[in-house]
């Protein structure tokens, strides 16, 4: 199959499709708390198979997770004015056209997502991940999410200890930014551990 680069709308379906379609596949974080520590025990997967081997009592939990970190991707991920801009952090092929009621932009794929407390009975939380293949990005190769919080090693590792601020809701992006805007908010995270973000709303 191939990925329609540009749609009328975002939508669930489409965002399935290049997500299947993706090389880097599915990251999932199963998050455990401990009271005597701020850190948090983390593992990522590959791909969603992964995760329901893990969890073979709760495949619809998994399935529910990826879900929502899809519908978080089309509200948080970053939002470029043009393909190249897009493509520079991200990489080739890494971005699609999204023309919306107020407006088009260009946004990368979805290139896997992390979950905490999956089987908690309350709430659990998930949010995609990104990756990049460019030689230009400061995270080529390793795990972003979309506000640039960059997980240290590369894509191979699938063990973490995060802080609980890592999986904080994201604001929602409602503006474009230029060529080497996220990559600034990367480096700039990497050195203050800043929260703050350059292209909500």
């Amino acid at each position: 199959m191939t990925q329609q680069k540009r749609s009328k709308h975002i939508n669930l379906s489409q965002m399935r499709k290049a997500f299947a379609l993706k090389p880097l596949a599915v990251g999932v974080a199963g998050v455990l708390l401990s009271a005597c520590t701020q850190r948090q025990d983390a593992q990522i997967y590959t791909n969603l198979d992964d995760c329901k081997d893990d969890y073979p009592d709760a495949p619809q939990r998994c399935e529910a997770a990826y879900q929502r970190a899809v519908d978080e991707a089309q509200r948080t991920a970053p939002r470029f004015g043009t393909e190249s801009d897009c493509e520079y952090e991200f990489g080739d092929n890494r971005c699609q056209y999204v023309q919306t009621n107020s407006g088009s932009f260009f946004m990368p794929f979805m290139a896997g997502y992390m979950v905490s407390q999956l089987m908690s009975p309350n709430r659990y939380y998930s949010q995609p991940l990104y990756t990049s293949t460019s030689p230009y990005s400061s995270f080529r190769s390793r795990w972003v999410t979309a506000d640039g919080y960059v997980f240290d090693g590369n894509i191979r590792k699938r063990n973490y200890r995060v802080r609980p601020d890592t999986l904080k809701t994201k604001p929602t992006v409602t503006r474009t930014m230029s060529r080497g805007g996220f990559g600034s908010s990367v480096r700039a995270k990497s050195s203050w551990g800043s929260s703050r973000s350059g292209w909500g709303g």
